[in-house]
């Protein structure tokens, strides 16, 4: 197994020194999936949601949120993203998340990623709950990232 790297000599934790990284491309995406009812579904497609477009207002929060993770996730780093994008896939049960987070810099963006996707997931979520008691989010995963040591990997 890797050692884990986000604890000191004292087994305490701390942020890693990436400050010997070189800055690359990197690509990080994440997915999650939105379960619901067909009837939800169907006002969420037709745009009968009465607080709004449900799509659109997740997408900006999911963009948001992708910019805030080092704020809600102790020991991620500030990182300059240069691209940060949600996209919505209809699917039987609901709707598939994707974000797409992009940067040139020294570290990953997959923390990113992740935070957008599931932050777009809860965005949908609020704003639909007082019609579907039964949704339920799921399979949140990075699904691709790129650039570093690692260069390319593919999860899905």
């Amino acid at each position: 197994m890797d050692e884990l790297t986000h604890f000191n000599k004292d087994g305490l934790s701390h942020m890693v020194d990436v400050s010997n990284k070189t800055n690359t491309e990197r690509i990080a995406k994440a997915k999650v999936e939105i379960h619901m009812n067909s009837n939800t579904l169907n006002k969420i497609k037709e745009g009968t949601i009465e607080k709004g477009n449900v799509l659109a207002v997740s997408q900006v929060a999911g963009i948001m949120a992708s910019k805030k993770t080092p704020e809600l996730i102790p020991m991620c780093h500030q990182i300059p993203l240069t691209s940060s994008d949600i996209f919505f896939e209809y699917k039987d049960y609901g709707i598939e998340i994707e974000s797409i987070v992009k940067t040139n810099y020294i570290t990953g963006v997959e923390m990113d990623a992740l935070v957008s996707a599931s932050t777009a997931a809860l965005t949908i979520y609020d704003m639909v709950k007082a019609i579907d008691k039964t949704m339920k989010i799921t399979n949140l995963r990075v699904t691709y990232k790129c650039g570093g040591k690692s260069g390319e990997v593919f999860y899905d």
